[in-house]
C-alpha cells in the first residue's frame, strides 16, 4: 500500500449533506503538495477550507451516482472507480451511474495535489479513498435503517442495494434522506476483507460502452447549444512565430462568417459552423513573423547536433558505478550501438476542442481535459475571474495520450482567448492537421550505448548516452522532477533499469538540447523509447554472447522476481522455442513502468512491400502483465490491447519529420497509424498478484517495438535500431 493511503488517511471524512431527496458523502482531499506550486488557487483553497464535494450521491430513485474525479478517455476508471465504491456500498450494480466532478480542490490527485489525469495513477491512488466513500455510505445508510426498525446496527446486513433485517428490506433509495441527516460514524469504516468482494478482481463490462455505442455519449465535439458560434485559429506555421499583420475581408465575405479576431496564439475566424470558419480561415492573408526557427529547424540538422552532443561527453549525470571505461578495457567483448526515435504526434481519433460561454461573473468550459485545475487557473487568469467562477465540464475524451494534459493549458487557453475577444460562446476546433502540426510531441532521442560482456557473455561494463528533449524543463513541474540537470521521464526505463542495477561498472549521462519544438508526455512517456532501446541492446547482447534470448534475460533477471515472473508466463503461453510456420520468428521483451511489469512476445512475418522492399507483418502478439491488483480484469485486458495496438502503430509507421521549421506532416494519411487489418491476434494474461497495484493504462505500449525489432532480427538477422522499423529486403 502506498504510504500516501495509510489509514491515518481515514480521518479525511467531512460531511453528510441532503441533496435533492438523496445522500452525499463528500471528503476532504488529503495533504499531498507535491505540486502545489503548480496549481496554487486549487492549494490555497484546499488550506482554507473550500467546501467538500461529494464523490457519491445516493438518489431517493435508489440510483448510486458515483463522481469521477479523473477524465475517461478509454481507460476504463468510469467503470474501475465505479468498482470501488459499489463493491464496500454493496450497491445494486444495475443502479450505478457515473459522471465526471466538476474541476473543485476535492477532487485534487491524492499523489499530485492537482485534479488531473495521467501518469496510469488513477486505480491505484483511488483504491482506498472511493472504496472508503462506499464504505462511509453503507455505514449512514445502516444507522439510518437500524433507528427506523428499531434494531441495532450488528444484527442489519446489506445487499444488492437494500439493507435487510430478518424478513424485513429496506432499499437505500428509502434511507438516503434520513441517512443524510446523520453525522459522519465517529470513527472510520473497516474496508472489507479481500475474501468478501464480490465486485473487486471480477472481469466486469464497462459501464460507459451502451452510450458510445448508440451514440449517447457526449465529447467535446458534440456540445452544442442555441447562440454557440464555432472558431478556427490560423497559426504560425513555425514554432515561434508571431503575426505581422493581416487582412480579413476575404474572411469576412464567407457566408456564415461573423467576426475576425486576433488572439495571443493567432488569427481566429468565428462563424456559425466549422465548415464556414475553415472556409474563413482559408481566406485569411496573414504576414508572419516566422521567428528564429524557419531558417535551421530541420531533421538533418537535428541529428547531427544530437549525434555532436552524444560524441562530446559532459553531459549530466543519470546513473554511475563504478569506473564504467575502465571495465569496458577489460570486457571480453564490447557492444557499441546507436539508436535513433522520431517526434511522434497523439494523434487521438477526436481532435482538440474547447467550448467557452463567458459571463460577467462566470465562466464555463466544456473540453475534454486531462488537466482541471491547470485549466481553471489559466482560464481565471484571462478572464480576471477567481478560479472558483471558473466552471469546467469534463466531457469524454476520444483519446488523449497525453496531448490533453498541457501544463500551458494550450487549447483551453486559447479557446478562453477566442471567447473573450469574440464576446459570445464560442467552441473553438483543431482540424487534424492543425493537430498534427500544431506541436506538443513525443520527443526525439538519439542513445549511444557500448556493454561489455564478460567470457560467460554477460554484461559487466555498461556506458549509454542520451540525446532528446525534456519535456519538464520549463514546465510548472520542473522543480519537482528535474534533480541535477536530469529530467526523470527522460531517463526512467534506462537509469534504473534491472539490468543496469546489477552492474558494478555503469555510466549514463543526459543531454537535453533545446530546440523549439514544443515536447510533452505521450503514451508511456520515456519508457516509449527507453524500452525499445534497453530490451533491443538486451537482445544484441543475448545474441553475442550466443545464448538464447529468453534464457539470457532469466540469467539476469534472478533477483528481480517480477520481472522474471512475467517473462517465463509470457515464454510458456506464446510457446517460445516451438515451431512456427515457415517465414515467421518471435521476438521478446520485458520491462517494468508505472508500477507494472510486462512482458510481451511478437509473431512477426516479412512480406514483400509495393515499390520493392519488406513490410514487417505482426501475427500474434502474447503479452503478459503483473500490476498488482487487477480490480477490472476485463479493463486490464483492454488497456493492454490498446497499448499495443498504439506501440505497433509508433513502431512500424509513425513518425514526424521537420523541413525549414515546418512539421511535413499532416493527417492520417501521412502520419501512418495502425489500421484495422493490420492488428494482430492479442492474449494477454493477467498475473496473480499481491504486490503493490501498478497502472494499465502505459505500460502496455512500451515494450512493443522492441518485441517487434528482435523478431524481426531472429528471422532476418537484420538488427533495425531506429523508429520507425524498416526491413530491407
Amino acid at each position: 500500500m502506498n504510504t500516501l493511503d495509510a489509514p491515518s488517511r481515514r480521518r479525511f471524512l467531512k460531511s453528510g449533506a441532503l441533496i435533492g431527496g438523496g445522500l452525499v458523502v463528500g471528503f476532504v482531499v488529503p495533504g499531498a503538495k507535491r505540486f502545489a506550486a503548480a496549481a496554487p488557487a486549487a492549494a490555497a483553497a484546499a488550506s482554507a477550507g473550500f467546501a467538500p464535494n461529494a464523490f457519491l450521491r445516493v438518489g431517493s430513485d435508489d440510483t448510486v451516482t458515483v463522481l469521477l474525479s479523473h477524465s475517461e478517455m478509454g481507460q476504463g476508471i468510469w467503470t474501475g472507480l465505479a468498482m470501488l465504491i459499489a463493491e464496500e456500498l454493496d450497491a445494486d450494480w444495475s443502479k450505478i451511474k457515473v459522471e465526471h466532478a466538476p474541476a473543485a480542490p476535492a477532487y485534487a490527485h491524492t499523489l499530485f495535489g492537482m485534479q488531473m489525469t495521467g501518469g496510469s495513477t488513477s486505480t491505484w491512488t483511488e483504491f482506498e479513498r472511493y472504496r472508503m466513500a462506499g464504505a462511509t455510505a453503507r455505514a449512514l445508510l445502516l444507522a439510518a435503517a437500524s433507528k427506523r426498525l428499531g434494531v441495532p446496527v450488528e444484527q442489519l446486513r446489506t445487499e444488492n442495494g437494500a439493507v435487510i433485517a430478518g424478513s424485513r428490506r429496506l432499499r437505500y433509495g428509502e434511507l438516503a434522506a434520513a441517512a443524510a441527516a446523520l453525522p459522519p460514524p465517529a470513527t472510520p469504516p473497516t474496508l472489507k476483507d479481500a475474501k468478501d468482494w464480490k465486485i473487486i478482481g471480477k472481469p466486469t463490462r464497462r459501464l460507459d460502452g451502451p452510450e458510445k455505442i448508440d451514440g449517447r455519449a457526449k465529447f467535446g465535439m458534440d456540445v452544442q447549444f442555441e447562440g454557440l458560434l464555432t472558431a478556427l485559429v490560423a497559426r504560425a506555421p513555425v514554432f515561434g512565430g508571431t503575426v505581422k499583420s493581416f487582412d480579413d475581408r476575404a474572411a469576412r465575405a464567407v457566408a456564415g462568417v461573423r467576426d475576425v479576431v486576433q488572439v495571443p496564439s493567432g488569427v481566429a475566424v468565428v462563424a456559425d459552423h466549422y465548415w464556414a470558419a475553415k472556409q474563413g480561415r482559408d481566406a485569411l492573408k496573414i504576414d508572419w513573423d516566422t521567428g528564429p526557427h524557419a531558417a535551421g529547424l530541420d531533421d538533418a540538422k537535428l541529428r547531427a547536433e544530437f549525434a555532436r552532443l552524444a560524441a562530446a561527453g559532459g553531459g549530466a549525470v543519470a546513473s554511475k558505478a563504478g569506473d564504467a571505461d575502465a571495465a569496458l578495457k577489460r570486457a571480453a567483448k564490447v557492444i557499441e550501438a546507436e539508436y535513433h526515435v522520431p517526434y511522434l504526434a497523439h494523434a487521438p481519433m477526436e481532435p482538440l476542442n474547447c467550448t467557452v460561454k463567458i459571463d460577467a461573473d462566470r465562466c464555463e468550459i466544456w473540453t475534454g481535459t486531462q488537466f482541471q485545475t491547470m485549466d481553471q487557473g489559466v482560464a481565471a487568469k484571462i478572464t480576471g475571474l477567481a478560479p472558483e467562477q471558473v466552471q469546467i465540464h469534463t466531457t469524454f475524451l476520444g483519446g488523449g495520450f497525453g496531448r490533453r494534459a498541457t501544463p500551458s493549458s494550450d487549447f483551453v487557453s486559447e479557446a478562453v482567448h477566442v471567447a473573450k475577444a469574440a464576446g459570445k460562446p464560442v467552441k473553438t476546433v483543431w482540424s487534424r492537421e492543425d493537430d498534427v502540426r500544431g506541436g506538443y510531441y513525443r520527443p526525439m532521442y538519439l542513445q549511444r550505448a557500448r556493454i561489455g560482456l564478460d567470457a560467460q557473455g554477460r554484461p559487466v561494463a555498461w556506458k549509454h548516452v542520451m540525446v532528446g528533449q525534456s519535456i519538464i524543463t520549463g514546465s510548472p513541474f520542473e522543480k519537482a522532477l528535474v534533480k541535477n540537470g536530469i529530467d526523470s521521464t527522460s531517463v526512467e526505463g534506462v537509469a534504473d533499469s534491472p539490468y543496469l542495477r546489477d552492474i558494478g561498472d555503469r555510466f549514463v549521462e543526459l543531454h537535453s538540447p533545446q530546440t523549439g519544438i514544443p515536447v510533452l508526455w505521450w503514451r508511456s512517456v520515456g519508457h516509449s523509447y527507453n524500452a525499445f532501446v534497453m530490451e533491443s541492446l538486451i537482445d544484441e547482447a543475448a545474441h553475442a554472447a550466443g545464448r538464447d534470448p529468453v534464457e539470457y534475460r532469466r540469467s539476469l533477471l534472478g533477483a528481480h522476481p517480477r520481472h522474471l515472473a512475467a517473462l517465463n508466463l509470457v515464454a510458456e503461453k506464446a510457446g517460445w522455442g516451438g515451431k512456427l510456420p515457415a517465414g515467421r520468428a518471435r521476438g521478446v521483451a520485458v520491462h517494468e513502468s508505472f508500477g507494472s511489469y510486462i512482458a510481451q512476445v511478437a509473431e512477426v512475418s516479412l512480406l514483400d512491400a509495393p515499390g520493392g522492399g519488406k513490410r514487417i507483418r505482426v501475427h500474434r502478439f502474447v503479452c503478459a502483465i503483473d500490476c498488482g491488483l487487477a480490480v477490472n480484469p476485463d479493463g486490464v485486458r483492454a488497456q493492454m490491447e490498446s497499448g499495443i495496438n498504439f506501440g505497433l502503430g509508433a513502431a512500424l509507421y509513425s513518425e514526424l519529420t521537420f523541413k525549414d521549421g515546418r512539421v511535413q506532416q499532416s493527417n492520417y494519411h501521412d502520419y501512418r497509424v495502425l489500421r484495422l487489418d493490420e492488428a494482430p491476434a492479442i492474449e494477454v494474461h493477467i498475473l496473480a498478484s499481491a504486490e503493490k497495484m501498478g497502472g494499465a493504462g502505459e505500460p502496455g505500449t512500451a515494450p512493443v517495438a522492441a518485441a517487434v525489432a528482435n523478431a524481426v532480427f531472429a528471422l532476418s538477422g537484420q538488427r533495425l535500431r531506429e523508429l520507425p522499423l524498416r526491413a530491407k529486403a
